[in-house]
């Protein structure tokens, strides 16, 4: 519950939401782009009139997105956006055998449980992020929209330095080694690895099987050093066991059978980590001209609600409605999505009201 006091302090004058860029796609693959509104009245008709089969959504600009071709070259300019992550599941695709391409399954969303523990404790505790909204893409992924006031107003060069600090699976398809560890390991990669370590064992070993059989067993030994290597003649039965081979003779490395010079050995969590850590793309969270999907917009490939859950749960039941006119979503099974957006709102209202009260005391103080 919010618990500042009433603010002494007036509203913000600026206008976020006719500054703010929406963009949709009609049938047939029409892109319409820098759409911009005067009130939500106006964008609830619009979308009415249009029926557009999705919505994205854009920066804040420096004059209204709709009269971009009217303002002086160069004037017209993003001035704030949300830092906006998209873990896209076929980025994944060299480390999951169950499912491809925009394919998933119970199996492989485990990676999409990992990134977002992964991430959400980074930006919380590396980053001094508060307001996090995590949302399903749709399809087959995850976005993250994180709202703090100070962090949408962060230039290209600061948001690239975020994604590059929670990045670590580098390299494309022809790299083989993707993840490199030197000692010693930064806190953030070993806070990442106790995250995967709870889930390597349902993911990897069981789901996908990745010691299951001679070429995944040479895919996973060409990640290991030559001079730790176990035999490729293993008697182990299944990946479990295999795994445990692997490790014991990884971490009886590590205490100092390796050259100084050389540093601990840390191949097993490598293994781990090219597995399962996030896979980011610099690229959408960088620029402020990019667009995400919205929040509760259907995928139109799919027919999957943009909300926030666990892949293949089933909807939740709507609470029953005592009111005597109740808004028609409070019917359906989009109710308490909607109730947790009103609260993850409300939580950032609370903040800024609480800021603006903080610097008023401050500037009283002189």
């Amino acid at each position: 519950p919010c618990t500042a006091r009433p603010s002494r302090v007036p509203a913000v004058v600026k206008n976020y939401f006719q500054l703010r860029e929406f963009s949709f796609t009609l049938r047939d693959d029409v892109y319409l782009r820098f759409q911009s509104f005067s009130s939500p009245q106006e964008l609830e008709r619009e979308l009415q009139k249009i029926n557009p089969y999705k919505i994205d959504i854009g920066a804040v600009y420096s004059h209204r997105p709709n009269q971009h071709n009217t303002v002086h070259l160069g004037a017209f300019q993003p001035q704030e956006k949300e830092l906006v992550f998209d873990i896209d599941m076929t980025d994944y695709d060299d480390v999951r055998t169950c499912c491809s391409s925009a394919d998933i399954c119970s199996k492989c969303w485990t990676l999409m449980t990992i990134a977002i523990r992964i991430i959400d404790r980074a930006l919380v505790e590396d980053l001094g992020v508060r307001h996090r909204l995590w949302v399903y893409s749709g399809r087959r992924g995850v976005h993250c929209w994180v709202c703090d006031d100070a962090v949408r107003k962060w230039s290209p060069a600061l948001r690239a330095a975020a994604v590059e600090y929670l990045s670590l699976v580098k390299g494309g398809a022809d790299t083989v080694k993707k993840v490199t560890l030197s000692h010693p390991v930064h806190p953030f990669i070993r806070r990442s690895v106790d995250v995967v370590e709870k889930y390597f064992e349902e993911y990897a070993l069981l789901g996908q099987d990745i010691l299951g059989s001679p070429e995944k067993w040479d895919k996973v030994l060409a990640l290991i050093p030559e001079d730790i290597l176990p035999s490729r003649s293993c008697s182990k039965k299944d990946s479990v066991q295999r795994w445990e081979l692997l490790r014991a003779r990884v971490e009886r490395s590590r205490p100092g059978g390796r050259a100084a010079a050389q540093g601990p050995c840390y191949a097993d969590w490598e293994v781990m980590l090219q597995f399962c850590f996030p896979r980011l793309d610099i690229n959408v969270s960088k620029g402020l001209g990019h667009l995400l999907k919205s929040p509760f917009s259907v995928h139109p490939k799919t027919g999957g609600w943009g909300v926030w859950g666990v892949w293949g749960s089933p909807a939740p039941t709507p609470a029953p409605v005592h009111s005597p006119n109740p808004p028609d979503y409070k019917k359906t099974s989009l109710a308490p999505y909607v109730k947790v957006f009103e609260q993850f709102v409300e939580g950032m209202e609370c903040a800024r009201r609480g800021e603006k009260i903080r610097q008023s005391d401050l500037q009283g103080d002189f």
